[in-house]
């Protein structure tokens, strides 16, 4: 939240001191926000305010227009304006002539028609109009005029709200493989309700074809308990969780699939069948794990990497890292991401190795050891992701502050850097494994079937690059 406190002259004009004809308007633009935000505080989800393809098709935000413009603002210039403090209503009539929709700029204008001196009551005439002087909203208001005058210096605190729509982000996310052809995906022993749920929503929203890998009888009664759909969906039947490793990376093997995801076993068994050297996904580059991050407190996407895999990266090891995470932003529209190194400081020190290891990867960018990102560190988290700290540090790089790939030290850092942001900055999650010969799906058993379904957009934007390049 930032402090929107201002100085404002606030003063009344008393019953006294209205004269039939005074007026005074406020001018407003109707923003997205603003709709989303009535419609919280109403509970009002007409889908004609909060559908946008239903919007579009041609029913118009009267309700929520008329409601908040009419209603609300014309109300704030009688309470505000005129009279000001201590402004009563008594009683409004409106009319609404037109629609108002987002992007409308509407003035708000109350003129004092009529007094009463026997209860203080003045009858507004009260006008609203669009960016193109047509009148959209025309009526009364009764007001019982202020007393006693206001007059002083005020402060004025308005706390800024954000709308923090993570459905929205999510839509927007699978908005980016529509039109794209499913990529055939292995899912290996999704036997819960989340695991199982993800890949078949991926499925209905035309991301991925699943092959699903794992007990039969299980999965099935998985989906039978949750209500879950199984209706043109392959299944592989295996004997337990590390069968169905096997037999997931071995459908990548053999083409069947190009794409791999992990169910509800654990990392380990289908890890250790992904590294396996004579049956495994190996390439020549070190494999790494992205958590693609959507934070909505960032202007950017954010990829952090390692915070899965690689415990305790070397030098060379975070080499194959960085270039991963590096052609993963490619593939995203990123054409030169801006890369942190991160650490506790921001100054090489002898001491701290991690520090040290960023002085040697930055040259070794110079050196086109490192290639497609623009790469600084050693960088505290604070001044890779704010230009303010970088700023107050003195620090003087593109990258500060406009980071969009985080290199961390080790997977623990990484891990709670990433879980934080995802459980308080309600950051929406993907986590992707780089370096194999296909992508692989790979997310926290607690993961909700939503993180599960985004991260088959990254999985499923890989594969169609590795189409293109001839990677298949």
């Amino acid at each position: 939240m930032q402090d929107n406190s201002e100085q404002r002259y606030l003063e009344n004009k008393t019953y006294d001191e209205i004269r039939v004809g005074d007026s005074a308007s406020l001018v407003r633009t109707l923003a997205p926000e603003d709709v989303k935000l009535f419609a919280v505080l109403t509970g009002d989800f007409n889908p004609a305010l909060v559908d946008r393809e239903y919007a579009e098709s041609g029913m118009f935000r009267e309700v929520i227009a008329h409601g908040m413009w009419s209603g609300s603002l014309i109300s704030t210039v009688l309470g505000t304006q005129f009279p000001g403090p201590g402004t009563i209503l008594i009683d409004q009539t409106l009319h609404f002539a037109r629609p108002v929709t987002i992007g409308d700029t509407i003035t708000i204008t109350v003129t004092a028609k009529q007094k009463f001196d026997h209860n203080r009551h003045v009858v507004f005439d009260c006008v609203c109009t669009n960016q193109e002087g047509l009148q959209v909203v025309r009526g009364t208001a009764e007001i019982l005029a202020p007393s006693e005058k206001v007059s002083h210096l005020k402060t004025v605190h308005m706390p800024q709200v954000r709308i923090d729509d993570k459905y929205e982000r999510y839509t927007h996310l699978l908005s980016r493989v529509k039109g794209l052809e499913p990529i055939p995906t292995a899912v290996a022993h999704p036997c819960d309700k989340e695991s199982l749920k993800g890949p078949v929503i991926a499925f209905q929203e035309g991301i991925i074809e699943p092959i699903l890998v794992g007990p039969e009888s299980k999965i099935r009664a998985v989906a039978e308990e949750f209500g879950i759909d199984l209706h043109g969906i392959r299944i592989v039947n295996a004997a337990h969780s590390h069968d169905s490793a096997g037999i997931a990376v071995s459908l990548v093997r053999t083409g069947d699939a190009e794409a791999l995801m992990k169910g509800s076993l654990h990392t380990d068994e289908l890890m250790g069948e992904v590294v396996a050297r004579a049956n495994g996904l190996r390439t020549n580059r070190r494999i790494s794990h992205v958590f693609l991050m959507d934070v909505p407190t960032y202007p950017r996407p954010l990829l952090i990497t390692d915070a899965a895999i690689n415990i305790a990266p070397t030098l060379e090891e975070k080499v194959d890292i960085i270039q991963n995470a590096i052609e993963l932003a490619h593939v995203i529209g990123i054409p030169e991401p801006k890369v942190a190194i991160l650490s506790a400081v921001e100054t090489v020190n002898p001491k701290i190795q991690s520090t040290l290891d960023a002085a040697a990867l930055c040259k070794m960018a110079d050196r086109g050891q490192i290639k497609g990102g623009l790469l600084d560190g050693p960088l505290a988290f604070d001044n890779a992701v704010s230009i303010v700290a970088a700023k107050t540090k003195g620090i003087k790089s593109a990258v500060a502050g406009h980071a969009e790939i985080l290199v961390v030290p080790d997977l623990e850092s990484g891990n709670m850097v990433a879980k934080q942001l995802e459980y308080l900055a309600n950051a929406l999650t993907a986590g992707i494994v780089l370096g194999t010969k296909v992508p692989i799906v790979l997310t926290s058993r607690a993961d909700t079937a939503e993180t599960r379904t985004a991260s088959c957009v990254i999985a499923a934007l890989i594969a169609h690059a590795n189409r293109k390049n001839g990677n298949t």
